[in-house]
């Protein structure tokens, strides 16, 4: 199985934790709360699109909304698939590191 590269972990790992409320704005904050860095949200929504089209999530659209001009947001959630090729990821770190510990601890 492949496995997602960095960036694709840390967007599939803040829909995992938004759940429901993970949609474009939602999942920038978390990456950001959980990385110091702030994303462009050009570079976010490039993201999800491939993620989406590898079959990793799916896109949900939601209501209008007034106070957003009328426009939909889009609700991201993790696919079945996704969920296999996301612990398959951790699975994949966790063996890399295992053994290193010596180097986290100095």
């Amino acid at each position: 199985m492949k496995l997602l590269s960095r960036v694709e972990e840390m967007y599939m790992v803040a829909i995992w934790e938004l759940k429901d409320d993970a949609y474009g704005v939602t999942i920038r904050k978390q990456v950001a709360l959980k990385t110091g860095k702030m994303i462009s949200y050009g570079g976010l929504y490039i993201a999800l699109d491939q993620l989406y089209k590898k079959g990793y999530v799916e896109k949900t659209e939601g209501e209008p909304e007034a106070r957003r001009g009328g426009r939909k947001k889009f609700y991201y959630s993790i696919t079945e698939l996704g969920v296999a090729i996301l612990k398959s990821t951790f699975e994949h770190h966790n063996a890399l590191w295992e053994g290193v510990t010596d180097l986290i601890t100095k």
